[in-house]
């Protein structure tokens, strides 16, 4: 090529229009929240000045719940002291616990006459005994206005503070749940101001309190966890004593949310549920749509029947010798 000339330049053509997002899968559509019993569950929760993690936390199975009139009722305000990055619900500082709450989600409970009732709150670092107070408040009043009622709490980890966890485990709810939703390697990330070995204290420490009474923790995939990874924690929690194990497929709540990494299919939550039930879980929901509250009434009434296993097989110890 002569002094003066240029290479030719490769072309690229640039599209005009932005491609389409690829559709769903058929298993990660959830039904459309329609119908009166979702409509007279929502106009109860605002009458009492009550929030849901339903919608809170954006959850796809919020249809679903509400149509068979099931709700997950969240405590203590409806702003966390936490930014967790998968978590959808509001973060900032919020107001003084309001102790009437309980009262009003008992009469909530009550009105709808639930058999099983979940209660969650957000983290409140700012007042770990009154948080834990709350809850103990609340599951005394579901037992006052709707006796034939249980009582499943989803807490939080309360800082590992011993006498807050006790207060809620005195208190006696039929389950204690408390999420791992991810493996160590991600916990920065995925669960901010969290420990992985203080969640699972929490619930070794809340079954030495009380054995008879359920405990159980939910795990999310699709945050960049490897398969290992996950089977170590399913060891790490049956070794605790968790009798329930839900996982679910992470799905990101909004572009200011860490990313999905990877969907899973409904063959791999089929594996994940055959590995877990090996190591002695006495209840393993699986799915591409599970959360910590789906079929949560259906969960322990499978737990209560089935008989226990025994400590060492839900060590994990037969699996890896």
């Amino acid at each position: 090529m002569g002094p003066g000339r240029m290479e030719p330049m490769e072309l690229v053509q640039i599209s005009p229009f932005r491609t389409a997002p690829a559709p769903k899968p058929d298993w990660l559509k959830a039904r459309a929240p329609v119908g009166e019993n979702f409509h007279d569950l929502k106009r109860l929760a605002r009458s009492l000045g009550l929030h849901t993690v339903c919608e809170s936390a954006h959850c796809p199975n919020i249809g679903e719940c509400w149509h068979h009139k099931t709700a997950t009722f969240m405590m203590l305000g409806n702003l966390c002291t936490r930014r967790c990055g998968f978590c959808a619900v509001p973060k900032g500082r919020p107001e003084p616990i309001d102790f009437d709450e309980p009262r009003r989600v008992a009469e909530a409970v009550a009105a709808l006459g639930l058999e099983h009732a979940v209660i969650t709150s957000v983290n409140r670092d700012d007042d770990l005994i009154g948080g834990a107070r709350a809850f103990a408040m609340v599951i005394e009043e579901i037992r006052r206005q709707a006796s034939q009622c249980r009582v499943e709490v989803l807490i939080p980890d309360f800082q590992g503070h011993e006498e807050a966890i006790r207060i809620v485990v005195d208190a006696g709810p039929e389950v204690l749940n408390h999420n791992i939703e991810s493996v160590p390697r991600l916990y920065r990330v995925v669960r901010s101001g969290a420990r992985y070995e203080r969640s699972l204290e929490l619930l070794r420490y809340s079954k030495e309190l009380r054995p008879a009474g359920l405990t159980k923790s939910g795990v999310m995939v699709g945050l960049g966890e490897e398969t290992q990874e996950l089977l170590q924690v399913f060891r790490d929690l049956a070794a605790a004593g968790c009798d329930i194990l839900t996982i679910g497929q992470y799905l990101r709540p909004s572009r200011d949310h860490l990313p999905m990494t990877r969907l899973y299919t409904p063959r791999e939550f089929a594996e994940f549920k055959t590995e877990a039930l090996k190591l002695g879980f006495r209840h393993v929901e699986s799915g591409p749509l599970v959360r910590s509250s789906y079929h949560a009434h259906e969960q322990a009434a499978s737990v209560q029947a089935a008989p226990a296993v025994s400590k060492s097989r839900r060590s994990g110890r037969e699996e890896s010798s």
